[in-house]
């Protein structure tokens, strides 16, 4: 099988495979070995830290007995929705020709969904209008037949979080039932919102608990990730630097989605080699085409949220926002109007709340881009 080169090697929002894929060589042995052994995963990240694409790269990495399924429900707002990805995301993971694929458009035919196809993909979907009691069977019905699989089957739900936003009642403890009772069935539950996913699955009150092993997805290897970037423009006969690309990645914060952007961008306009002035200017041109975005964010904040999440910018992270010192550098009143700035600016998730490897809490923009426009702004 022949090895297709992309003209970009540097995807921000896709999985290419495994010659695109930087490192997590340790994760990636973790997630493969919980799931040969029948335990199932949270993986807890930083949204676009490369959860999607770890999950697609150990996809990859699978035995040939292992069938993988991904389904990301970040976008449903109930269970009826989630089963339609769920159906959706097996039609497209068992094509219909293969004995796997007949068996499930059979179990499809007898559930009665409406069959359509992607405009653009041609990848078909299935959409259930129906009762939340006929739902469950048919969420049911579906883990059924995985379980009855001669492959073993790893099904990874990313943005596992939103089904405690779920009008219907109690809906983590009907599946955790469901799914305890499977024994050929591993999963892989993934999310962003990370005080969500620690209390559904750490929380003794909640269902899940303890029924995963947990995982925390951190930032890449500042260095593995240089050498990385510097292999992949030397093997397109393009040049840049260990500094340059430190640069880079200090730019983005070794943020996955920002460093991958960023080359991607600069690996697009270059030619030969890449200078300091060359990739500052790319850098600069997507804060510019971000900027009408930045412009709404800022007016919709008052005064004193602005200056904080100005003042967060500036500092990187902060550990004190009530601290004296932060409070006067950066001229933002008194602690309460900090308090108060501070939690409107958490629930619009502008600030993320994050913990170091000691487990002290800091604040930090959760955008890069964001934070690097804000820097420079008056």
């Amino acid at each position: 099988m022949r090895t297709k080169h992309f003209e970009n090697p540097f995807p921000a929002t896709t999985y290419l495979g495994p010659g695109y894929f930087c490192d997590r060589e340790e994760e990636s042995s973790r997630l493969i070995s919980n799931i040969q052994n029948g335990i199932s995963t949270t993986l807890i990240a930083l949204r676009r830290i490369g959860k999607t694409g770890l999950i697609h790269h150990v996809f990859t990495q699978l035995p040939r007995e292992w069938k993988g399924i991904y389904v990301d429900i970040l976008e449903t707002e109930n269970l009826n929705q989630f089963l339609n990805l769920l159906a959706s995301a097996i039609i497209q993971a068992m094509p219909e020709k293969s004995s796997p694929g007949k068996q499930f458009w059979n179990l499809l035919r007898s559930l009665r969904p409406l069959i359509s196809y992607d405009a653009l993909t041609g990848a078909p979907t299935a959409s259930f209008e129906i009762s939340p009691k006929e739902t469950e069977h048919n969420i049911y019905a579906i883990l059924q037949f995985l379980e009855q699989q001669e492959n073993k089957i790893v099904v990874a739900i990313d943005e596992f979080q939103q089904i405690a936003s779920y009008p219907e009642k109690n809906t983590d403890a009907w599946l955790r039932t469901r799914i305890q009772q499977l024994k050929n069935v591993v999963f892989v539950f993934s999310g962003s919102q990370q005080h969500i996913m620690s209390d559904l699955f750490s929380s003794p009150q909640r269902p899940f608990f303890r029924s995963t092993q947990i995982m925390k997805l951190d930032k890449l290897n500042r260095e593995v990730y240089c050498q990385f970037i510097v292999s992949m423009f030397n093997k397109y006969k393009k040049n840049v630097s260990n500094e340059i690309a430190g640069q880079m990645i200090d730019w983005a914060n070794i943020h996955t989605f920002y460093v991958q952007l960023l080359c991607n961008r600069v690996f697009a306009t270059t030619t030969r080699e890449v200078t300091m002035a060359s990739w500052k200017q790319q850098a600069h041109q997507l804060l510019r085409e971000q900027e009408p975005v930045f412009f709404i964010m800022r007016n919709m904040l008052t005064r004193p949220q602005w200056q904080l999440l100005k003042a967060i910018a500036q500092e990187g992270i902060v550990l004190q926002p009530t601290g004296k010192t932060f409070l006067n550098r950066y001229h933002l009143g008194t602690s309460a109007t900090v308090l108060r700035s501070l939690k409107t600016l958490l629930s619009y998730e502008l600030i993320i709340k994050e913990f170091d490897a000691n487990g002290a809490s800091f604040y930090c923009v959760n955008d890069v881009f964001l934070q690097r426009w804000a820097e420079l702004s008056h």
